[in-house]
């Protein structure tokens, strides 16, 4: 047997393996599986175990484990019919406008939601709103942000100024006021940049210590308060400090430029993420937008305007040309072409007639009709597919990049080193002792400082993001860049993707014994078609005009639903549909047409006849031609080691003949977003990392589900919102593209840690005084500062390599 349980406390992969060791150590139990992400364990049992008994494994730690219908410490789970806020004090409505729930969005805490904005009580980063239509808190949050960081660039500017004007030969602040003083100015400057904009590093410092759960945010914390409090001390008590830190002048060195230059850096790493935290739910705002918020009711014979969220079950609503279908239901009278691109992308509209089903926010195009409404609200398709695209962007593990993996033992280390070197000098070092130890305990932390380190990942991403735009590749995030390098599945869409998303004529065919030959056919056919707006019809007029015909007017127009259309041309009757309108106007399908008609849908070809007086004259093939550049990047990506699969909501006929033609390793036709999604999660439950392309709403669940989401850039602003990459062209030679740029990126990186770390770890055992009982060497601050900052010029120096890079395009 399995029982589900809420496990609280767990912050990182550590307290979910001590969870579920202890777990599954309980007299009875045979398996624990623990869901970090959601706070949850499985347990498989021989026999019931008393929960009084799983609880007992975990007395004494912080972890708690609760039934599922209970909370504990104010948890709010992912399977609660609605999640409600949650926090120590009283629940209070959030001003901000949206859900009034908010998550962190690295899921701590696994699915636990909070009331108001703030930050998280573990990690310390910003809150983001569930699922918030008008996401107006993260635009506050972003704003917050920019003002905070215009606050310590000003005052970080001047410091940075001033400390680097002791570079110059007579430098010539010094004749205005003496050293001293512009030392005590620059600790004035650093106070509003310390204790105002960038306070909350130290808060998440703290918070990262105390829970144990080491990052970045551990390294800015010690390394910028290390370096800030020792200016400090050297300010306030230059006496403790022996001659060799000190100026010719007896003043201690000081740091508050290196303090405040990192801190404002890393405060502008979080000003960008709160911009693409404050995008990130543009995708539901494009799918609400679907949803018409008036429908026209029918009541009694009469006609009456109504809100949406109005419409009961059984209503008979209207539905007129041009207007967005509001909710789910059946056709009850008349009949229309509904394009559903966005649920099902396929390009051509579907025909629509009495006992036909219709879903919300799909366009009527041509005819009114009535239906009646069988689901509303949260049941219809369009509202699932909003929730599908929330729970899969919000269940995407967070990002994890190389340097936080870095810290989590290079963190304690440091310290651990620092602690020790403090502890041999002050044993066993020369008079004044504890001074020597606290001065090199100091220059250890210094040159471990975190800035090299903490600039390795962003300053290759931000190089690597701008040569991916210059090569039509937009990024996202960086996450997206990781994950991309490792990705060994590409799962596309065949709409707007692989073809060109639109239906077009691709052959025009004459009869044998027809009089109008190849280009009459088109010429009476555009002539009929020139009063219809449906999307074949275009086609047909838009190839005519292509070709310069001149296209003859048409009398007696009539659209048969369900065949074709008919109409006088030249005083001629003329017939232009499928076969049954060919019966109806007596014309007889020889073998020949008939099977020329065969081999095109073989194709996944539109095949439409055309009669003359009864005669059949030649008929003309419509489809979503493919993209001139799909089959050479198929071939390359499959040349990567990747698997290209192709999932659709088109007919199998269509789908396999694209998958033939470009040689894909499978497909599956006729899928809903629904589909799509479980297909994507399929495979990644056999282990596969999937990268997804899509173009369509319909996509936009498994783009977000996916590890990396590619949207076409010539798409939907759901897809694209719903991916990490964008390809501007909505070209597949862009996907060859972002995997190389993707794995430049990285190798970019894991140089950049090099870099950054060679330098610490020669460093520090020079800061810790391991020469100076050899060759009396110490090394002061100023020094690991300067080694630190030239850590930090490899790194922006090795970036910038990146703008030189091939990314390798498809020929």
């Amino acid at each position: 047997m399995k029982h589900t349980y809420h496990i609280q406390g767990m912050t990182c992969s550590g307290c979910r393996n001590h969870v579920e060791q202890s777990l599954a150590q309980v007299e009875g139990v045979r398996s624990a599986a623990v869901d970090l992400d959601a706070g949850t364990a499985v347990l498989e049992m021989e026999q019931h175990v008393p929960l009084e008994t799983l609880q007992a494994a975990l007395e004494g730690t912080r972890y708690s484990l609760t039934l599922p219908g209970e909370k504990g410490h104010a948890h709010n789970h992912h399977h609660e019919a609605a999640p409600k806020p949650a926090g120590g004090k009283d629940a209070k409505p959030a001003k901000e406008k949206g859900t009034g729930v908010f998550y962190c969005p690295m899921h701590c805490e696994g699915d636990k939601t909070y009331d108001a904005p703030g930050d998280c009580p573990v990690c310390g980063m910003d809150l983001v709103p569930m699922a918030a239509p008008e996401a107006s808190a993260e635009e506050k949050t972003y704003r917050r942000l920019l003002r905070k960081f215009w606050v310590a660039l000003a005052f970080t500017l001047p410091i940075f100024l001033i400390a680097m004007s002791e570079m110059l030969p007579d430098n010539p602040l010094y004749r205005w006021m003496p050293q001293q003083t512009w030392n005590w100015i620059q600790l004035a400057l650093s106070i509003p940049v310390v204790f105002w904009a960038t306070w909350m590093f130290f808060q998440r410092a703290y918070r990262s210590i105390r829970f144990w759960n080491l990052n970045m945010f551990t390294l800015i914390g010690i390394g910028a308060g290390v370096a800030w409090l020792f200016s400090l001390a050297g300010l306030l008590f230059p006496g403790l400090f022996p001659d060799q830190f000190k100026t010719h002048e007896g003043n201690v060195h000081v740091y508050f430029e290196a303090a405040t230059v990192i801190l404002t850096l890393v405060l502008l790493g979080q000003l960008l993420e709160a911009r693409a935290h404050s995008r990130t739910n543009s995708a539901v705002k494009e799918l609400l937008k679907l949803a018409p918020s008036r429908a026209i009711r029918i009541r009694n014979g009469q006609e009456e305007e109504i809100a949406i969220d109005a419409i009961e079950i059984g209503d008979i609503l209207l539905v007129r040309p041009g207007e967005k279908i509001p909710v789910d239901g059946v056709v009850t009278q008349g009949e229309s072409a509904v394009d559903e691109s966005m649920i099902t992308g396929e390009p051509i509209p579907a025909e629509k007639s009495k006992g036909d089903a219709v879903r919300s926010g799909t366009l009527n195009t041509n005819k009114s009709f009535r239906m009646q409404a069988e689901r509303i609200g949260s049941d219809t398709l369009l509202a699932q597919i909003i929730e599908m695209v929330n729970q899969a962007g919000r269940s995407r593990a967070p990002i994890q990049n190389l340097a936080d993996r870095v810290s989590a033992w290079f963190v304690p280390a440091v310290v651990l080193i620092a602690a020790v070197t403090f502890g041999v000098w002050a044993i066993w070092g020369p008079d004044p002792a504890y001074v020597y130890a606290l001065v090199n305990a100091i220059a250890v932390l210094i040159i471990a400082c975190p800035c090299a380190l903490g600039l390795a990942t962003p300053m290759s991403v931000m190089v690597g993001v701008g040569k991916g735009a210059q090569n039509g590749v937009l990024v996202k995030n960086a996450e997206a860049l990781e994950k991309m390098a490792r990705v060994d599945t590409l799962i596309v869409d065949k709409t707007g993707t692989l073809t060109q998303g639109k239906p077009s004529v691709e052959a025009v065919r004459a009869a044998k014994d027809g009089e109008l030959g190849e280009e009459g056919v088109l010429r009476f056919s555009a002539a009929l078609n020139r009063q219809s707006e449906h999307p074949l019809a275009r086609a047909i007029t838009g190839h005519a005009s292509e070709k310069g015909l001149e296209i003859p007017d048409a009398d007696q127009f009539e659209a048969v639903s369900g065949k074709g259309v008919t109409g006088t041309v030249k005083g001629k009757t003329v017939a232009l549909g499928n076969e049954a309108l060919m019966a109806d106007s007596g014309a007889t399908l020889d073998d020949g047409i008939r099977e020329v008609a065969g081999g095109f849908r073989e194709e996944g070809k539109t095949v439409s006849f055309l009669s003359v007086e009864g005669k059949v004259e030649g008929l003309i093939a419509i489809g979503d031609r493919i993209k001139s550049t799909s089959a050479a990047a198929v071939a390359a990506l499959q040349q990567e080691g990747l698997k290209v699969h192709m999932l659709t909501g088109d007919q199998e006929q269509t789908a396999r003949s694209v998958a033939e033609t470009l040689k894909l390793d499978g497909f599956r036709a006729g899928l809903l977003p629904q589909d799509k999604l479980r297909e994507v999660e399929r495979l990644q439950a056999e282990g596969r990392i999937v990268a997804m392309a899509g173009d369509g709403i319909n996509d936009a669940p498994a783009l977000a589900g996916s590890d990396v989401g590619i949207a076409m850039g010539t798409g939907t602003d759901v897809a694209i919102e719903s991916a990490g990459i964008t390809l501007v062209q909505g070209d597949l030679q862009g996907i060859v593209k972002a995997r190389a740029l993707s794995q430049k990126v990285m190798r970019n990186i894991r140089q950049n840690l090099f870099f950054a770390l060679v330098y610490n770890s020669l460093g520090v055992p020079v800061a810790a005084g391991v020469l100076y009982p050899f060759f009396g060497l110490l090394l002061s601050p100023m020094i690991a500062a300067a080694a630190m900052s030239f850590s930090s010029v490899s790194v922006i120096a090795n970036a910038l390599r990146l703008r030189k890079a091939s990314l390798n395009p498809v020929k």
